[in-house]
């Protein structure tokens, strides 16, 4: 007597009851299902996954599709490794393969989805890059794919998204600056269509007005997640004949860059002009001066995707009844020394550059 029957005989109950058991079913008492396991992990049941996930209708995979960019590929972006680690956290308890859908760069991503939603490939989806218009999302939603986004969109409110507190960082960011005195604050931006950077460049702008700081179109600037783009930005910044005294920046590794060029120009981060970043990446912790900046846990980032998305699958739904189907995960300001000072240093320095 072999698998799911030789349980059954042990146990004193049906094998339909043993199978409900073992694949998670909602209608199975907790205490059955607890002693199921038990039992088979006594006898060393091995089940088969393969013949299981066809029974089911199920390929035991999650999706997870992000977009790949030259930049993003030669930048030493940590970003996604730590929040797949969150993904497959959830997902092994369950048995479930996580797998990653990288986009190229010369592909319609709406293409290139539409390929995977016709195979059947995945039980559920993660979308990453998220545009503020995403015809991916009403994709999945007529295709009837469970999936969670990483990012909002306005394409429709009834989907499930996960996303970075980038207002909350803002807000933060801009409340120090102004308390030292600054007024000149420029920000940059992402290049490209993802809606985190209409996020990021809203909360910018709406909390200058909220201390009732003009917005000035000239204080923005488009960036890539590239290092020698700090400095361009830089030179641009200190050509404005009104130049700012501070900097919000999107990407931390063009960090780099704006202190090498700062430094070019006679102008000491920290202590002559202000830089704030948004996220701690590893390639800026040991810049000098600290850089004042913000953590989130891409972990616990993963984790959320991964029970939101669990939630709207019938055979795992009822482990995540509590999950969070739509919220911003927090982030924590890292105090550092590139923003100590006010902004009549970098001011004195201009005008004896330009005298």
């Amino acid at each position: 007597m072999r698998g799911i029957a030789r349980l059954a005989k042990e146990l004193g109950i049906s094998t339909g009851t043993v199978s409900r058991a073992l694949n998670g079913k909602p209608d199975v008492n907790e205490d059955t299902r607890r002693r199921v396991l038990e039992t088979a992990q006594r006898l060393g049941y091995a089940p088969n996954h393969a013949a299981r996930a066809l029974a089911q209708g199920m390929t035991r995979s999650v999706g997870f599709m992000i977009e790949l960019e030259q930049e993003s590929a030669t930048s030493s972006d940590y970003f996604f490794m730590g929040v797949f680690d969150g993904v497959q956290h959830v997902l092994a308890e369950h048995g479930l393969d996580l797998l990653v859908l990288p986009c190229p760069s010369n592909q319609d991503h709406y293409t290139y989805l539409e390929r995977f939603v016709t195979r059947s490939a995945v039980d559920g989806m993660i979308l990453a890059a998220i545009r503020k218009v995403d015809r991916r999302i009403e994709l999945l939603q007529s295709a009837g794919i469970p999936f969670v986004t990483l990012g909002r969109s306005h394409t429709s409110s009834e989907y499930s998204w996960i996303d970075l507190d980038f207002e909350s960082a803002v807000a933060t960011a801009v409340d120090r600056l102004v308390e030292r005195g600054h007024r000149r604050i420029a920000v940059t931006v992402p290049h490209g269509e993802a809606n985190f950077g209409d996020v990021f460049h809203d909360a910018y702008a709406n909390n200058l007005g909220r201390h009732g700081i003009a917005y000035d179109p000239d204080l923005v600037y488009v960036t890539r997640r590239q290092e020698d783009i700090g400095e361009t930005v830089v030179d641009e910044m200190l050509a404005n004949p009104d130049p700012p005294t501070a900097v919000l920046l999107i990407y931390e590794v063009t960090a780099i860059g704006v202190y090498r060029r700062l430094r070019a120009r006679g102008i000491e981060p920290g202590r002559d002009f202000a830089v704030v970043g948004f996220r701690d990446e590893p390639t800026v912790r040991f810049l000098t001066p600290s850089m004042t900046c913000f953590h989130v846990s891409l972990h616990d980032l993963g984790v959320s995707l991964a029970q939101a998305l669990l939630a709207q699958i019938p055979t795992f739904a009822h482990h995540y009844r509590d999950a969070a189907r739509r919220t911003r995960v927090p982030t924590t300001l890292m105090p550092g020394d590139s923003d100590a000072c006010g902004p009549a240093p970098v001011g004195r320095l201009l005008a004896r550059h330009k005298s």
